[in-house]
């Protein structure tokens, strides 16, 4: 009996026990690592991302739509005085109306940046970066647009500038959101944040 006992009992001795803890840690442990916030939150990180580029090309296009079919070849609009104008204007070259003989250069360039962008969102883990990212994905995308799609050409489009303030370089709403995107980049950088989420000091 007393054997029987001892087999019986065994269960409930501290070497048994002690099995019994080990289990639900494992498993705890493997659901925390199945909650890590990293990917989650990364993933919403790439959503924002996208949503504020297609947020920047959506009102850079539509803006670009209603500059063509109302303003173009028309006198320009004055809103605040002669201080800032609507003009309709086609720049074939970069931003602010730079460089007009290198029309391919700057789409290849627009096109790189794009690739670049999509492949710093895998390890996007920071809404500031994402933001920043996300205007610079919308700007160029919106000029690239045009690039293609206007005249004179595939590759070789001019890109419809309107905004023109008074001793300024008429622009769109998509150099707005590149040089709004690189700014924010510049103060982030300044500041030691990565893309990941990592604050690092020099």
């Amino acid at each position: 009996m007393a054997e029987a006992e001892r087999i019986i009992g065994t269960p409930d001795t501290p070497d048994a026990a002690g099995d019994g803890q080990e289990l639900p840690d494992d498993a705890g442990q493997e659901q925390r690592r199945e909650q890590a916030p990293q990917p989650p939150r990364g993933k919403r990180r790439v959503a924002v991302l996208f949503a504020v580029a297609v947020f920047a090309y959506l009102v850079d296009l539509v803006s670009k739509m209603i500059v063509v079919a109302e303003l173009e070849h028309h006198e320009p609009i004055e809103i605040v005085g002669d201080w800032l104008r609507f003009a309709a204007i086609r720049n074939a070259g970069a931003a602010f109306g730079f460089g007009e003989a290198f029309t391919i250069i700057f789409t290849v360039i627009a096109a790189a940046v794009i690739v670049v962008i999509a492949r710093l969102a895998r390890k996007l883990r920071s809404l500031p970066w994402a933001i920043a990212l996300g205007l610079l994905l919308g700007g160029a995308l919106g000029n690239l647009t045009d690039r293609i799609f206007r005249a004179p050409g595939v590759f070789e489009g001019a890109v419809v500038d309107f905004i023109a303030p008074k001793h300024f370089a008429v622009f769109n709403l998509a150099d707005s959101a590149i040089v709004c995107g690189g700014i924010l980049i510049v103060i982030l950088s300044f500041r030691g944040l990565d893309p990941d989420g990592t604050v690092h000091k020099d």
